[in-house]
């Protein structure tokens, strides 16, 4: 029985430095993919706010002949609720137009190529106050 036993019962420090740095590198891989995919999710479900919301104004068109009856507001759809942190929603109204938007705030501004979204009433999808197609494919 000799008192050096070729046995290893745990890990060295070499080894535990591989690990750590191997770990290290996929983080950095992943958690800026993973910023990126939450702002698109948030995007999508206020450009899906933004679509409820211009039903709703459709909606009072019918009743009303125009955009802007009286005493009209936006209602406060669940949407909003839930997205209130990262968008603020407005609406911009006349008798026979509208815009609705949705403007990034919160850990949604760093989403700095599509800081506001909106639609009108003729159904066109806007981006930063512009239907640039490019810019809307990328957004919406």
């Amino acid at each position: 029985m000799t008192a050096y036993s070729t046995n290893q019962k745990g890990m060295t420090l070499i080894e535990i430095m591989i690990v750590v740095a191997i770990v290290g590198i996929l983080a950095a891989v992943a958690y800026p993919s993973y910023q990126n995919h939450v702002l698109r999710s948030h995007r999508a479900a206020a450009t899906s706010c933004l679509l409820e919301l211009s039903q709703f104004m459709e909606r009072n068109y019918t009743q009303n002949m125009r955009y802007d009856s009286v005493g009209f507001a936006l209602p406060n759809l669940q949407c909003m609720t839930e997205s209130a942190n990262r968008y603020a929603y407005t609406s911009v109204q006349a008798q026979r137009t509208y815009t609705v938007t949705a403007t990034a705030r919160g850990p949604q501004a760093n989403d700095t190529d599509c800081q506001s979204l909106g639609i009108n009433q003729a159904g066109t999808k806007l981006v930063d106050d512009a239907s640039v197609a490019a810019a809307v494919a990328a957004c919406w």
